[in-house]
């Protein structure tokens, strides 16, 4: 939508998401910078805001080191959004500045700068903890997902926690690892606190985890899952071609959307976008962002 767009395709770490951030806001001055905490290494996490209405939605992107297109995508989102509401212009079809009207948006592109980092530049850039990440893979190209504790942060929020860690356990993993420990007990990870601390501090309507890769949606966990949250997965899919699916294994307890609806009751969907083997390819960007744009249009709207 933008001439010249400042979410190009790009390998991005921390220091190029506050680059863009900040950039973002420079060009669209409705846009505000929050932070809402630091990693386990002290850099910065921030949102970018917008409005004002009593309808609030989180998006959240890069909860795993391996899936930094996920914060690309967040941001490149952002870019179009703001660029809609500058112009007047619709975007695939929505008048924005009449659909966001009584909206408040929060993204949070980067939850695990310091996973990022490492899955980008190695274990070189994990300070006090290099030594373990290097033991643990952290200089394997497609391996790192935690955070610099070794501890998945999609794996440490307070749902299922006790059938996540002995599942994990059967699996032999019982300490700091490149994916899948949860850490020692839930909410043990600054990272994993920070979002914990915004959603128990704004009253979200639902939010949305961005990962890769799958196309799919997932919307349920447990009794509190509401009975709208289907319908919305649905209406995404079919704007999308995405698949509504249920995770299972591993991945089927201790993540930021079960933790959101078994604590709020409220819908939360996690967005597996694209397809491949992680990292996705940078070359994927503009395809994956194209195919998932009215989703995550949807997702923001409904």
């Amino acid at each position: 939508m933008c001439v010249t767009h400042l979410t190009r395709p790009q390998v991005i770490d921390h220091g190029t998401v506050s680059q863009l951030l900040n950039s973002l806001c420079a060009r669209y001055r409705f846009f505000g910078v929050v932070p809402i905490g630091c990693s386990v290494l002290g850099r910065p996490i921030r949102s970018l805001t917008f409005g004002d209405g009593p309808d609030r939605v989180l998006v959240a992107a890069a909860f795993h080191g391996q899936e930094w297109l996920t914060a690309l995508i967040c941001l490149r989102l952002c870019e179009e959004i703001g660029e809609a509401l500058r112009t007047g212009l619709p975007l695939s079809g929505w008048n924005l500045r009449r659909a966001l009207r009584d909206r408040q948006l929060v993204f949070v592109p980067l939850v695990n700068p310091d996973g990022v980092e490492i899955a980008v530049h190695g274990s070189a850039t994990a300070g006090e903890y290099a030594g373990s990440v290097r033991r643990n893979g952290g200089d394997v190209h497609g391996q790192w997902q935690a955070n610099a504790r070794g501890v998945d942060i999609n794996h440490n929020f307070n749902a299922g926690f006790a059938e996540l860690q002995q599942a994990e356990r059967e699996k032999g993993i019982i300490g700091p690892s490149a994916r899948q420990w949860g850490g020692p007990y839930p909410v043990s990870e600054p990272e994993t606190e920070a979002l914990v601390n915004l959603c128990d501090s704004v009253a979200f309507r639902h939010v949305v985890a961005l990962h890769s890769q799958g196309e799919e949606i997932y919307w349920h966990y447990g009794e509190h899952t509401p009975p709208e949250s289907r319908l919305m997965a649905s209406v995404m899919a079919a704007v999308s071609g995405y698949t509504v699916a249920a995770p299972s294994g591993l991945a089927a307890h201790g993540g930021f959307k079960d933790w959101f609806i078994d604590t709020h009751h409220k819908p939360g969907f996690t967005i597996e976008l694209g397809k491949g083997t992680n990292p996705l390819p940078v070359t994927t960007f503009e395809s994956v962002y194209q195919k998932a744009r009215d989703l995550l249009l949807v997702a923001l709207l409904i």
